[in-house]
């Protein structure tokens, strides 16, 4: 903007193109020649739109210097850099004397660093070749003189560049480019930060899986209508190069935008029934804690089970399923409750006729599931004031499986103590989950005493109508004192499953002996805050 407040436009009458991602570049590219456009590019770019019949004019016939070193060195030219970062008013005597052209678009995309070392068979050597030099340098180059020059590393800004171009006789306003300027300097500090991490990385070092700086970098997708609560804003921030099945990439079919508590609520829920891939499965969730879990041998049964377990807290909740939404499922829901939210790998075209018919519902489709084990790879991240705490997910169900008391567990008893071991590492600490046929009957989460959970967890049953009496109880970390047992015992649980490591495991065990209460340790504590 010039001193007097007013939009600079400029026009685009060279450009520079250099990209790995071909995506949309030959209608641009042609685009660009229709508006009398001379194109300068470089190796790979160059023989695409020369392929393409597209007049292009190499780098080197343009500098007179030919590639280098292999590749290594070619646009790091003074032609090159020159024609991008003259200021065209004051430096227009020495480009003339320089024989130095103005270039006012620069088109370029990265080489495909992270791509390259997230290949299991990628060498140093490939990592080494892959880090781009002459490509950060001249889009930021590019972004400095945003003033007089266009940049794009993105092919989804094609199309902002022509409509500009369209409506201002070939250029581009000063908006547009502080904008796409903008982006580049994102752009090239996450690439900086793909390498930190790649050359601080040591598999056999436990301690390289936190780099000395960490940079998060995320992209806003959504500016939401408040926060938690309506006084507080927000927005919705995902991970651009993230693919992994969850709230941040699956499809809203139906329904008004997500708010911050569905978002969150939704992130719960789908964590929770990736859990199980063994049956179809459903998740209710409620401020971020399952109240109802169940796995049978339909998408029907399992949601009619986890709904049973606390319907008054399922009023109002997120519905996560592992497998395809069906009408019935979807017809049975709408007749019976009030949902914010229901989550699928997919959604029958006939179940969406159903809720459609309440359109209040937001519908979120998943899409396949099967790299969702890729979900082990993400670390967790918590703010506290003034810093950030990182920790490795919580992935490891058990060090063990051990039965510490004289009555082993039945087979079914077995089962159903995994189930409830499952679900009790997504309810808020202290957790306590009692379950039976693969299904939860009451959840007591997010006390300040253990025992305070375990009455909780009894009250829901027995508010529901459920029978606890023969179901086994989980807790995701150990007792440290008795009584959780002998109040175990008088509701009627069979079989526990708890880590262990408490200095009164003996007598944890020793109550669980005379209540005939099959105990099994596992090693591993489940804490959820």
């Amino acid at each position: 903007m010039n001193s007097s407040g007013i939009q600079v436009i400029r026009p685009i009458k060279r450009a520079l193109i250099s990209v790995s991602d071909k995506d949309g570049l030959i209608p641009f590219a042609r685009f660009l020649v229709s508006q009398d456009v001379e194109i300068l590019s470089t190796g790979g770019t160059q023989s695409h739109l020369e392929q393409h019949d597209i007049p292009v004019i190499g780098v080197d016939e343009y500098t007179g210097f030919s590639e280098i070193m292999g590749g290594r060195v070619k646009t790091l030219h003074p032609k090159i850099h020159g024609g991008i970062l003259s200021r065209r008013d004051l430096d227009r005597e020495e480009m003339e004397r320089c024989m130095i052209s103005e270039i006012d678009l620069v088109v370029v995309n990265l080489y495909p660093f992270k791509k390259t070392v997230d290949n299991p068979d990628c060498t140093f050597e490939d990592a080494i070749e892959n880090i781009d030099i002459g490509g950060p340098a001249m889009l930021r180059s590019a972004a400095k003189n945003h003033q007089y020059v266009t940049v794009v590393t993105d092919s989804s800004d094609y199309e902002k560049v022509m409509s500009e171009m369209r409506g201002n006789t070939g250029q581009t306003s000063e908006n547009l480019r502080r904008n796409l300027a903008a982006k580049v300097f994102s752009h090239t500090s996450r690439y900086d930060q793909a390498i930190t991490d790649y050359l601080t990385h040591d598999s056999t070092q436990p301690s390289s899986l936190f780099p000395p700086v960490l940079r998060p970098h995320y992209t806003l997708k959504q500016t939401l209508r408040y926060g938690e609560n309506p006084h507080q804003q927000a927005g919705f921030y995902v991970d651009p190069d993230h693919s992994v099945p969850g709230v941040s990439t699956a499809q809203l079919v139906q329904g008004k935008k997500l708010s911050y508590n569905n978002i969150a609520d939704a992130d719960a829920a789908i964590e929770c029934v990736l859990q199980f891939n063994e049956a179809p499965a459903c998740v209710i969730v409620k401020h971020a804690n399952p109240c109802g879990v169940a796995v049978a041998r339909s998408i029907h049964d399992a949601y009619e089970r986890a709904y049973q377990t606390d319907p008054e807290s399922a009023f109002g909740g997120i519905i996560a399923f592992n497998c395809e939404l069906d009408r019935d499922t979807a017809s049975t829901i709408v007749d019976r409750q009030f949902v914010e939210v229901i989550v699928a790998p997919h959604v029958t075209s006939d179940a969406v006729e159903i809720l459609e018919t309440k359109p209040s519902i937001r519908i979120l489709q998943l899409g396949n599931l099967d790299n969702a084990d890729r979900l082990d790879q993400q670390m967790d991240m918590k703010k506290v004031i003034g810093g950030l705490l990182v920790q490795t997910p919580d992935i490891q169900l058990f060090d063990k499986f051990e039965c510490v008391t004289e009555r082993s567990p039945t087979e079914h008893e077995s089962q159903d103590l995994l189930f409830a071991w499952k679900v009790a590492k997504f309810v808020k600490s202290n957790a306590i989950v009692y379950a039976a046929n693969h299904t939860t009957l009451g959840v007591g989460a997010g006390q300040m005493s253990r025992v305070n959970s375990a009455r909780i967890a009894g009250i829901k049953a027995e508010q529901s109508g459920l029978d606890i009496h023969g179901a086994v109880m989980s807790s995701d970390a150990f007792f440290p004192f008795r009584d959780g047992i002998d109040n175990a015992a008088r509701s009627g649980i069979r079989a526990i499953i708890q880590p262990g490591g408490s200095v009164r495991d003996n007598e944890v065990i020793e109550a669980a002996n005379e209540h005939n209460i099959a105990m099994i340790l596992t090693g591993i504590r489940h804490f959820r805050h």
